[in-house]
């Protein structure tokens, strides 16, 4: 399997309204280091996987919007509880919208929130 893997980050603030998440149910604030890695079993007619400066210009302009927002205010986000696994599986849904008619494979997102724990989501475009 080929990969390529690009990285950027945001920063977001968020409450999640569940008692499951203890201290984290009140307003704070989160660092996400983001991983996009697009997997393919063959190369493209340029023996490349996908063009990384395509993938980089396309995580970005996904993640832009969500880059210093309060989540909770955003509409996108009304009534669902922004985890970190959720949020892997929106970028995914968003960079795979947009790279679809030149990528075909897997995507995998991961977003790391610490230095010990990190999420997210796998699936094929």
């Amino acid at each position: 399997m080929f990969t390529v893997t690009i990285r950027d980050h945001i920063m977001i603030a968020h409450s999640l309204k569940s008692e499951a998440f203890g201290p984290a149910q009140q307003m704070h604030g989160a660092t996400y280091v983001i991983d996009a890695t697009f997997q393919s079993k063959n190369l493209d007619k340029n023996n490349i996987v996908i063009d990384i400066a395509l993938a980089h210009e396309v995580l970005k302009d996904v993640i832009a919007p969500l880059n210093y927002q309060n989540l909770d205010e955003l509409p996108q986000f009304k009534n669902i509880l922004t985890t970190t696994e959720y949020l892997a599986y929106y970028i995914h849904a968003k960079v795979a919208e947009k790279v679809s008619s030149q990528f075909s494979g897997n995507l995998k997102i991961t977003l790391g929130e610490s230095h010990v724990a990190w999420a997210g989501y796998e699936a094929e475009i």
